[in-house]
């Protein structure tokens, strides 16, 4: 979680607990001028009691629900034995803190236990109006608005369970699609240490006559071909079978440089960073550092157009490789979903499946940043 989700989701919890609050005085307010002065102190404290479990059970909303709703009958009891003359339970303050554990309980259990908890709210409604005794004429307007209210809930819920099932899916279409193209580069690797195999080994039958002592030579550099084929085809397979340590396999190197020159026709100008030396990298980490850098120049256009610079480092540590892609935006607010979007979903499922770890999230000050590390152990060319 970056620093400005954890902002907002403390705004959103205090935005929400403000109008808990609000809604407990205004109940109270309206008790205490058609009852009386101290009337309005049970109904209040129960509300609190059943309002703050909706606060605390947002992300985990089993166990609130479940005490929210004991506590809300609790209150109905409590208040029939004590007498008449108190206000009937639920009241609307109580009920909307009920109504927020539903869509809570909708939008993150399972079927299940989301049912039960949405079908407990009637329950404990009609509950309260039959412990407060037959109405005289109708629907009492305090039921009624208990039932809009725990509709409205009820609806809260389902409409964000049905976004985030439709965000799931479109996240995991392009973690699949990922995949695939991950399992279409297996041919290009495969093919290129076949066909050098085949090469080595057309070349040791001649070697072999006029030179017999480099057929050692020739002989252990198919080996090692033969010996990266299967790792990389081992890694494909692994990741098309949804192995959690799998990792991809993917064409030879890629120019940076090239890319770059192409984005800095359309974007802001770039400043890159390369580790000195001939060490060689894996193909399948060559390749995900392009896309990392690709993606990350492709996310600057598209929602960073007042950047004025961009620095891509590249750096290349004895037993990783750590790819960054910063700008200098101005601090704008927070649009989720554009900066973190499903490009960099499907970055994240490589470099998982790599074993590295990739971050994006704003630069202190000003600016974004893309960070990735992958682990690629120091080699020199053959």
């Amino acid at each position: 979680m970056t620093v400005a989700e954890g902002w907002g989701r403390v705004a959103s919890v205090a935005g929400l607990g403000a109008v808990l609050l609000a809604a407990i005085a205004v109940q109270a307010a309206a008790i205490a001028q058609s009852w009386g002065s101290w009337y309005w102190t049970p109904g209040s404290v129960c509300a609190a009691v059943v309002c703050v479990p909706a606060l605390l059970g947002l992300r985990r909303p089993l166990w609130p629900a479940v005490a929210g709703l004991g506590a809300a009958v609790a209150a109905i009891v409590a208040t029939r034995v004590a007498g008449p003359d108190l206000p009937a339970e639920p009241s609307p303050a109580m009920t909307l803190g009920l109504a927020v554990l539903t869509g809570s309980a909708l939008r993150a259990l399972a079927p299940v236990p989301a049912g039960a908890i949405a079908a407990a709210g009637p329950v404990v409604i009609i509950a309260g109006q039959l412990a407060a005794g037959p109405p005289s004429a109708g629907l009492p307007a305090v039921t009624a608005l208990d039932g809009l209210v725990w509709l409205a809930g009820v609806g809260a819920g389902l409409t964000l369970r049905t976004l985030d099932a439709r965000a799931s899916a479109a996240a995991e279409r392009v973690r699949r699609a990922e995949r695939l193209e991950l399992a279409r580069e297996l041919h290009d690797v495969v093919a290129h240490h076949i066909t050098g195999m085949v090469v080595q080994a057309q070349g040791v039958q001649v070697v072999a006559r006029r030179n017999p002592e480099q057929v050692t030579d020739y002989l252990s550099e198919m080996e090692t071909a033969g010996i990266e084929a299967l790792a990389a085809m081992r890694r494909v397979v692994g990741l098309l079978r949804d192995a959690d340590d799998a990792a991809p396999a993917s064409p030879g190197p890629e120019r940076l440089g090239a890319l770059i020159e192409r984005f800095g026709r359309k974007g802001p100008a770039v400043r890159l960073s390369l580790p000195d030396g001939d060490a060689t990298w894996p193909p399948e980490v060559t390749s995900t550092v392009y896309r990392i850098v690709q993606e990350a120049l492709t996310n600057v256009l598209r929602h960073a157009p007042r950047a004025r610079s961009v620095t891509v480092t590249v750096e290349q540590n004895p037993q990783d490789v750590t790819v960054e892609v910063t700008d200098d935006a101005p601090a704008a607010p927070a649009r989720p979903g554009h900066r973190g979007g499903y490009g960099l979903i499907g970055m994240r499922e490589r470099v998982e499946t790599l074993g590295g770890s990739l971050r994006a999230g704003p630069r202190p000050g000003a600016g974004w940043s893309v960070r990735a590390t992958l682990p690629a152990p120091t080699r020199k060319p053959r």
